[in-house]
């Protein structure tokens, strides 16, 4: 019988079993600790996995994430070299992390935030939105997500701009690659949206030099991973008011300490890394595809390009 190990530190076991035994009734599903005979395990489900698990699995095929990046997968220095590693590509997954991004811009976009600061002072006055398809939102990352973010986001009317490494084309949206592109797209955009893979390229992109880059009074919103964010600089540009605000779902320390500025700054709102929920009951049929088209010699989709990091 096929089998695969699930390992997570943080997604409950018990959502995710019976969702994988729904759709794939012919696979065996374990959860780490409870390993077994090594041997026997053909694939790996994980989140962060002890250091040395994957490389303790001699008949492993391949590594599912139960996330849309890999990092968790790559800071395990044991990690077998030749196994290919599956990023979590799941349409709902992506559907939320727009969700999100569209929230955050709105809240932004219709000065939420100053309402809520005069609400609690019990000050009422009106504001005048600005006029938005004259508003820049510009994405860093155009993958699944990135571009599934400039599709709602161009649906409520927004100028849509979108950067990745290498140049790529999306109806509607204007792009930008390469690190002129970055500079040309920052400094034409309101709000900025990263949710960029992490990877040694991408490590703290969100910096002094970028950030001086953006109009004054423009706003972050960072759903993708806390390490893009340099996060001494952020805080100097809000105090210094070139940034007007900064929506945080993500942190270079996961739980954000408890003595870090961000929980009090009044320019900061943040939520704890949720922004994509992962549902097991649809990302379940991801990992049956994957284990599917590997059973039946089919080329893998999705496969992290570990030179590139995603």
């Amino acid at each position: 019988m096929t089998t695969l190990l699930f390992s997570s530190f943080q997604d409950p076991p018990e959502l995710w079993l019976p969702a994988l035994r729904a759709e794939m009734p012919d696979v065996e599903v374990r959860v780490d600790p409870e390993v077994g005979d090594p041997a026997e395990i053909d694939y790996a489900l994980v989140y962060w996995p002890p250091k040395g698990l994957l490389a303790s699995l001699p008949n492993l095929r391949a590594i599912l994430s139960i996330a849309a990046g890999c990092d968790h997968i790559l800071a395990d220095p044991q990690l077998p070299a030749q196994l290919p590693i599956v990023r979590m590509v799941d349409d709902y997954l992506a559907a939320m992390m727009a969700e999100y991004a569209v929230y955050a811009v709105l809240h932004f976009h219709r000065d939420m935030d100053d309402y809520r600061a005069e609400q609690l002072q019990g000050v009422w006055n009106r504001r005048w939105p600005l006029y938005t398809p004259e508003t820049d939102v510009g994405i860093l990352g155009l993958g699944a997500i990135g571009a599934d973010c400039a599709g709602k986001l161009l649906a409520m009317g927004f100028r849509v701009h979108g950067w990745s490494r290498s140049p790529k084309a999306i109806e509607g949206v204007i792009c930008h690659a390469g690190e002129a592109g970055l500079l040309e797209m920052l400094g034409r955009c309101r709000y900025l949206v990263c949710v960029l893979p992490l990877t040694d390229e991408t490590q703290g992109i969100v910096n002094a030099r970028t950030l001086a880059a953006m109009p004054e009074g423009s706003y972050l919103i960072n759903i993708a991973r806390g390490g893009h964010v340099v996060d001494a600089d952020l805080l100097a540009a809000l105090d210094g008011g070139h940034i007007a605000g900064a929506f945080l779902d993500v942190f270079n320390d996961e739980p954000l300490p408890p003595e870090h500025p961000y929980w009090h700054h009044p320019k900061v709102w943040m939520t704890p890394h949720v922004a994509g929920e992962l549902v097991p009951r649809s990302c379940a049929k991801a990992v049956a595809a994957t284990i599917r088209r590997d059973q039946a010699g089919e080329p893998l989709l999705h496969l992290l390009d570990k030179e590139r990091g995603y």
